[in-house]
C-alpha cells in the first residue's frame, strides 16, 4: 500500500528536504561572542591580511633599519615561508601551507617605509580560484567566518553581469555552506521534490536522494 502523508515513511522525506528551515540561527548574544573572538585570535597574529575575491594582502612590521637581503620570503602554489634571516618565520604553519593554491608569477613582495620608522613587509597573493573567500592565510592559524564577508560593491559593479551574477552566486552558496544549508542548485532540486511530493501524495519518497 502506498504511503500517505499522515506515514511516517513521509515525514521521514519531509525532515530530510525540509533541512533549511530547520536550522537554527545563531542568538544576537552568540554572534557577538564569535565576532569578538574571531577579532581577538586575528590580532594576536603576528601579521596583518585582507582580501577581496581575488587576492589575498598580507603585511608585517620589521625594523626601519632593514634591507631585502635581511628578509626570507618564499612563495610556492601551496605554501608561503616569510620573515627575517636567522629567525623563526613570522608567517609559516602547518610547513607554511596555503588553504588554497596561488598564482606564483603574479604573486609579489615588497618593503616600504612606514610613517613610524619601521618598514612594511607587503606580500601580494593572487588566487588561482578567483571565486572564493580565504578563511585563513595559513591553514594552522584561526579562521575568520567567510559567510559574514560583505564584497566591496564598488569592485563588483566593475564587472560584466554575467561574471557579477557567477560571483554573486558563488558567495551566496559559499555562505550557504559554511551554515550547513542547501546551495542554490540544491535548494532548487528540494523544491522540485517538495512540489512533486505534494502533487503525488500517494507516492513513496522515503529513499529520495538529492545530489
Amino acid at each position: 500500500m502506498a504511503d500517505k502523508p499522515g506515514d511516517a515513511r513521509y515525514h521521514k522525506v519531509h525532515s530530510e528536504t525540509d533541512h533549511a528551515q530547520n536550522h537554527t540561527e545563531p542568538t544576537p548574544a552568540e554572534e557577538a561572542a564569535a565576532r569578538a573572538k574571531e577579532a581577538e585570535e586575528q590580532n594576536a597574529l603576528p601579521y596583518k591580511w585582507q582580501q577581496t575575491i581575488a587576492d589575498v594582502d598580507v603585511t608585517f612590521s620589521v625594523p626601519g633599519n632593514y634591507k631585502s637581503r635581511d628578509l626570507v620570503i618564499d612563495l610556492k602554489k601551496n605554501t608561503i615561508s616569510a620573515g627575517v634571516k636567522g629567525q623563526e618565520p613570522i608567517i609559516k604553519g602547518l610547513q607554511g601551507e596555503l588553504p588554497h593554491a596561488i598564482i606564483v608569477d603574479d604573486s609579489t613582495w615588497t618593503l616600504a617605509s612606514a610613517a613610524d620608522g619601521t618598514k612594511t613587509v607587503e606580500i601580494h597573493l593572487d588566487k588561482v580560484n578567483k571565486m572564493e573567500w580565504w578563511p585563513h592565510v595559513v591553514k594552522d592559524a584561526p579562521k575568520i567566518d567567510v559567510s559574514k564577508i560583505q564584497p566591496d560593491t564598488s569592485k563588483l559593479s566593475d564587472l560584466d553581469g554575467e561574471t557579477r551574477g557567477m560571483v554573486e552566486k558563488m558567495m551566496w552558496d559559499q555562505r550557504q555552506k559554511e551554515m550547513g544549508l542547501p546551495t542554490s542548485d540544491e535548494q532548487k532540486k528540494l523544491d522540485i521534490l517538495k512540489k512533486f511530493q505534494a502533487e503525488h501524495p500517494e507516492m513513496d519518497f522515503s529513499n529520495a536522494k538529492i545530489s
